[in-house]
């Protein structure tokens, strides 16, 4: 089962940072342009929170089902290890914070009218994006 939702997690991962850059990116062009927020860029970036809210949910399922999951905090030394305490601790708190951010530009763009939309989605996603990046742990996931 652990296998298997990580496998899942590391392949959607690739699925959710192409559609939440495409979102930013669009939101860039669409700002720097002077665009109306049309239904083509609201579907983009509907895309980008929900597959960031489904890799929420596998990370999350991921850690409780894990061996090493929140029970090795208790044990001498796991935030002394570096792998451990990115896995662990940093990964998901800051991508938690990451998908909040996104949730809160999904929400702010929907109160706002013509190109202040696409300022919320490029600023809350975009920091989102970088956040999300920031927190890979790059040795396994490309390795």
């Amino acid at each position: 089962m652990y296998e298997l939702l990580q496998k899942l997690h590391s392949w959607w991962a690739y699925l959710a940072i192409i559609v939440l850059l495409i979102a930013v990116v669009n939101a860039f062009i669409g700002y720097s342009g002077k665009k109306n927020f049309e239904s083509k860029d609201l579907r983009i970036s509907l895309f980008a929170l929900i597959f960031t809210h489904i890799q929420l949910l596998l990370g999350l399922a991921i850690y409780f089902v894990s061996q090493k999951g929140f029970k090795s905090f208790g044990t001498e030394g796991a935030m002394k290890n570096a792998e451990l305490r990115l896995t662990m601790l940093e990964h998901p708190l800051i991508n938690i914070i990451a998908i909040v951010l996104i949730t809160i530009g999904w929400s702010k763009h929907k109160k706002t009218e013509g190109t202040a939309k696409f300022r919320k989605i490029l600023f809350f996603y975009g920091v989102g994006l970088l956040l999300i990046l920031s927190r890979i742990p790059w040795s396994t996931w490309l390795g």
